[in-house]
């Protein structure tokens, strides 16, 4: 049964392992750093659909089937899933995978579902309130700039800010059994709204909640960044990595710079790659991220301790309109392999 420790964290007892895991991306993605380790790469954006939500839905449908596949698993044997994306009632997550006959919880954190849906299923497998879950996120640059910004058809100027949301979906079917990853602890963020209003600038809005968990995270377990092989953020970015490393050295005399990294950085090759700006973003990005690169070098041992923190900036698209601030949250898991 999970266990408090301190204020924040959760202890997940009987450690509830990643038993398979998939991720898909579009052609940006693939053709960034990490391109070779998606299960597959879709050229065509619009995933053979007719609009930008039917491509996003096929691509979290596809990823999902893929991870219970590589688990052994079908989707009548899964309990629950735990899923979300970034469009209004989580539609490409809803429309997604209805077929699959799984009973849903959708889940909203932003940037930051793929931690908060991975937490759930561990929390649910722990308790044993599920046997089977699947934590899986997604989105489209497409949908995303429709739903926030605007269609791609006005051809509207980027700010140097902005990050490219990622065009991707991760999934992980998380349950008892023998696996290399366990998720041994998790902890849900809290709002944190410094007064941020540029919705141009996740990065920003994002990186004081991060810092927040992180420094909460460390306390109630008593351990130093120099404990884990990772500190691994959602979407920073460029701008909202630096910020996150400035404001834990600062308010809390914590240094990460050792041991950090961001999935926003990770993505895309900024130096090679037309429009990043500040790097990448969207749940997605992380989901995709973790269920490739980060999970396969921990299965083959390169990483033992992974602190997985997703970050989200919590807006709307009506938010910006209304002079409203861009609040932000982040979850954390803590990925171990089992030695």
């Amino acid at each position: 049964m999970p266990e408090r420790i301190g204020k924040y964290t959760i202890n997940l007892l009987s450690g509830p392992a990643i038993l398979g895991y998939a991720a898909v991306a579009g052609k940006k993605e693939g053709e960034g750093p990490l391109g070779n380790e998606f299960d597959y790469i879709y050229n065509d954006a619009a995933a053979g659909q007719n609009s930008w939500e039917k491509a996003e839905s096929t691509m979290h449908s596809d990823a999902v089937r893929r991870a219970i596949a590589k688990a052994g698993k079908t989707p009548d044997d899964i309990n629950i899933i735990f899923a979300g994306d970034l469009l209004p009632q989580c539609m490409g997550t809803n429309f997604g995978i209805r077929e699959l006959n799984i009973p849903l919880s959708g889940v909203y954190g932003a940037c930051s579902t793929m931690a908060l849906s991975l937490a759930n299923a561990a929390i649910w497998v722990d308790s044993s309130a599920a046997d089977l879950a699947v934590a899986s996120t997604s989105s489209h640059f497409c949908s995303a700039e429709k739903q926030f910004r605007m269609p791609l058809e006005y051809g509207g100027q980027r700010s140097p800010t902005c990050q490219w949301t990622a065009t991707a979906a991760g999934a992980a079917v998380v349950g008892r059994g023998e696996s290399g990853v366990v998720i041994e602890k998790a902890a849900i963020g809290r709002i944190i709204d410094l007064g941020i209003k540029d919705a141009n600038n996740m990065g920003a809005s994002m990186a004081p909640a991060a810092a927040a968990t992180i420094a909460d995270f460390l306390s109630d377990t008593g351990s130093a960044p120099s404990d884990y092989d990772m500190i691994l953020t959602g979407d920073l970015g460029k701008i909202g990595s630096e910020l996150l490393k400035d404001l834990l050295q600062k308010e809390n005399g914590i240094d990460i710079s050792a041991v950090h990294n961001d999935c926003g950085m990770m993505m895309f090759d900024a130096n090679k790659q037309e429009d990043i700006y500040a790097g990448g973003s969207g749940c997605g990005c992380s989901g995709a991220i973790i269920c490739s690169h980060i999970l396969r070098r921990m299965n083959e041992g390169e990483l033992n301790n992974v602190l997985f923190v997703g970050t989200g900036a919590l807006l709307s698209s009506v938010s910006p309109l209304q002079s409203e601030t861009v609040p932000g949250i982040a979850h954390a898991v803590l990925l171990r392999r089992k030695q």
